[in-house]
Parts: structure tokens; C-alpha cells; sequence
């Protein structure tokens, strides 16, 4: 009996490496607005089941730029060429505990939502939050709330899935609503703290959709330190 028990254990721990052996390493590529810059590696026994993997990155692993580590980035695989799985953003957030950081007594944290129609027809829901100098009243937060919608769907108007996203990562956003807010009252910081792709837009016949766009070092530069003090210098005022 014991002997049995043992073959069928034996047997069970070959099939689960043959399992394994058939699996072949797949590169996941970032896509085109960060110039593809591979996001690491994963098994598969079949590429067809690639196909809707989620994979996550920092700013700071695509770009080295230690200021953004609690920036994460989200894709998802959408084509598989080879050995190679090409994938497309489907959201931004930030750590937890950069989030509870910001947290201060005597001050009025405001989540807001607003859904982006983007130039090239992505739906972007956008999520930033104001944390003001002190309390403020619902009706104040209520004028907040309206004018940073009016603010984020102009935005959308004017840019592209891809410039949407790098006005987020590189403060451009959080500096054009904290110009807007101001008028109103004087708040602290602003952040996007999340962004999720609702429907996917259209790319133009002639171009490629997994194909280089521009250098990486364009799309995610690593701000100058001048540059970071004067964008936190204009949102805290």
C-alpha cells in the first residue's frame, strides 16, 4: 500500500514538471508613449493565454527617476508577436502609503471623479484629490470639484491618450488645477491619485500600433531639481 502511494507521488511530481518544461519565457513590453521598454518576463505554456495578463511598473523602473517610485503604472498584454508581449496602459495609481502621508489634521482632503474623453477617443476616468491649507465648507468643495471638471475635460479636448498621461507623470496636470482651484480657495496639494482606461480609442490606419513613438527619455524625463522645486513651490501656494 505504501509502496503505491509512493508511485503515485512520484508520478504526480513528473507531470507536474513536464507541466512546467512545456512553458517557454515571453517578454513584456511596455507600449508605444514609453517606447516599449521591457517590463520584465513571464511563463507560458501558450501564447493565446498571454492575452489579457495585467502587469504593473513604477515611473521609477521605466525611467530611473527615483522621485516617482510611488507612481505605478498598469498594463495589459494585448498582442503577443513571438517570443515578445506587447502591451497597452490601462492605469495609474499611487502607493497607500504615499496617500496616507498627505493625510494632515485641520486640513480638508476632497477625492474627486471625472470622466476624460481624450482627442483620439479614450475614455479616461481621472481621480485627483486637493488637500486644502485648512476647512473648508461643502459649498467650497462643491466649487472645487465643478471647476476641476471643467479643467480636466478641456484638457481632454486638447490632448491625446499618451499626452494625458505624461501630464500626469510629469506634474503638468496637478500644476493647470492648482492654477484653477486658487480662485476659489487656497489648497495645499493636489494629486492624481488614480486613472483607469474606461474604453480604448482608435489608432490611425497608417501607424503601427506596437512601433516605436519617441525616445523614452522624451516622454518620462526625469524632471531637473529646479524644475520639481517650482512645481511643488506653484501647487502649494
Amino acid at each position: 500500500m505504501a509502496a503505491t502511494k509512493k508511485a503515485s507521488t512520484k508520478a504526480a511530481s513528473r507531470k507536474v514538471k513536464d507541466r512546467w518544461k512545456a512553458k517557454e519565457w515571453y517578454k513584456i513590453y511596455a507600449p508605444r508613449m514609453f517606447n516599449q521598454v521591457q517590463l520584465g518576463e513571464t511563463p507560458s505554456a501558450d501564447a493565446a493565454n498571454l492575452i489579457g495578463r495585467t502587469t504593473e511598473a513604477t515611473v521609477h523602473d521605466i525611467n530611473g527617476d527615483f522621485s516617482k517610485m510611488h507612481v505605478k503604472l498598469k498594463f495589459k498584454v494585448q498582442d503577443v508577436s513571438g517570443f515578445d508581449a506587447h502591451t497597452v496602459f490601462i492605469g495609474q495609481d499611487l502607493a497607500s502609503d504615499y496617500i496616507r502621508r498627505l493625510t494632515r489634521r485641520k486640513r480638508t482632503k476632497t477625492d474627486h471623479v471625472v470622466d476624460v474623453r481624450t482627442k483620439d477617443g479614450y475614455l479616461l476616468r481621472v481621480k485627483p484629490m486637493s488637500i486644502t491649507e485648512k476647512r473648508i465648507q461643502a459649498s467650497q468643495e462643491t466649487a472645487l470639484r465643478t471647476i476641476m471638471n471643467e479643467e480636466m475635460r478641456k484638457m481632454g479636448e486638447e490632448k491625446t491618450i499618451s499626452e494625458m498621461v505624461k501630464a500626469i507623470i510629469d506634474g503638468e496636470m496637478v500644476r493647470r488645477l492648482g492654477n484653477v482651484c486658487k480662485v476659489i480657495v487656497p489648497v495645499k496639494r493636489i494629486e492624481i491619485r488614480k486613472t483607469e482606461v474606461l474604453e480604448m480609442g482608435s489608432v490611425p490606419q497608417d501607424q503601427p500600433v506596437f512601433a516605436p513613438e519617441v525616445p523614452a527619455e522624451e516622454v518620462l524625463e526625469p524632471p531637473v531639481q529646479e524644475e520639481a522645486s517650482a512645481v511643488q513651490a506653484e501647487t502649494e501656494q
